[in-house]
């Protein structure tokens, strides 16, 4: 049985937790991942999902805010571990932690590398409009996500994926793919490959800038920037100074709909028509977006058909939904 420490943060990283668990040839050492942190607007001190599948297995976890110097480093290095294996942990790993394990350090990623290095994979291959994304078994290097590949299996990206669905998918993807290829890695029966650095992209840690939606974009654009940050961290505007969120719409093409509209050019962002299920905002490039899931400023997320029945039409039509507060 080879001992391996794993290291990892949040539902993603928790599913591959589960398939080591339950794999009779792997004991898991220790957990490793990131501290508590508050959530939600009571900031509520809350533990990673790691932490907790962790915990139910009595595996012992430690939770360093920063290796270098810190107590879990040295208890860490004292392990002797065959393997140490990540999966969306979110710090890089001093070189003597990779170095410690027998068969060294691989690296689960959500993404078909050497595209979309960092820290948000699956939001960008969204966000980019990509037709397929996958998961990667790399070795760790100090350099992020550069290291050789041992196996990767792909996975399209389906028209009304988002976020969510695409974590879910390939976390179980990943956790598959994990499972099939350990002992390859430790029967020495499989070389990785290394990457191919002119067709590097990255995928950065989202910023808050990144959430706001630019309505001079075409509509296609803004549904794919709506679906990566779904349901987290949600993507949002504001409308008469306040801040407002868009949960799902689709774009539309000029229909019926449409041709209710007067020749006025409107502004990337002005509300121009509604029926009982959306209203219609105008996008770059003369498209339009039909927001279907909205989120009023104070208020819980809801169906646009429930929203408009406390609307004033007369005034609502019209409106338009800027990138900055006080545009």
């Amino acid at each position: 049985m080879k001992k391996v420490i794993f290291m990892g943060t949040p539902e993603f990283a928790a599913t591959i937790l589960q398939g080591l668990v339950e794999d009779v040839d792997v004991h898991v050492q220790a957990v490793v991942t990131q501290p508590d942190r508050p959530v939600g607007r009571k900031r509520i001190l809350t533990p990673p999902p790691v932490k907790l599948l962790a915990q139910s297995y009595q595996i012992p976890v430690y939770q360093p805010e920063r290796f270098q110097g810190s107590n879990e480093h040295a208890a860490l290095l004292k392990l002797g571990a065959d393997l140490i294996i990540t999966a969306a942990y979110g710090q890089i790993l001093p070189k003597d932690i990779l170095d410690s394990a027998k068969e060294g350090a691989i690296n689960v990623h959500a993404s078909l590398l050497p595209k979309y290095r960092g820290g948000a994979p699956i939001q960008y291959a969204i966000w980019q409009q990509e037709e397929e994304t996958g998961v990667s078994i790399m070795a760790m290097t100090e350099e992020l996500d550069a290291g050789a590949i041992y196996a990767q299996t792909s996975l399209a990206i389906q028209e009304h994926d988002d976020a969510g669905s695409l974590f879910q998918k390939l976390a179980l993807i990943g956790k598959e793919l994990l499972l099939s290829t350990l002992p390859k890695i430790f029967e020495g029966a499989i070389q990785p490959v290394e990457q191919e650095e002119d067709k590097v992209t990255y995928a950065p840690v989202l910023k808050k800038s990144d959430e706001i939606i630019q309505w001079e974009k075409t509509a296609v654009e803004i549904d794919h920037h709506i679906r990566a940050f779904r349901p987290n961290p949600t993507t949002y505007t504001f409308l008469s100074g306040q801040r407002v969120k868009i949960w799902d719409g689709h774009p539309v093409q000029k229909t019926d709909v449409m041709n209710r509209l007067t020749t006025k050019e409107y502004v990337p962002g002005t509300i121009v028509v509604s029926d009982d299920q959306a209203f219609y905002v105008q996008c770059g490039n003369q498209t339009y977006y039909a927001v279907e899931i909205y989120q009023p400023a104070g208020k819980k997320k809801m169906p646009v058909s429930e929203f408009l029945k406390g609307q004033n039409l007369k005034e609502f039509i019209g409106q338009q939904f800027t990138s900055e507060i006080g545009e």
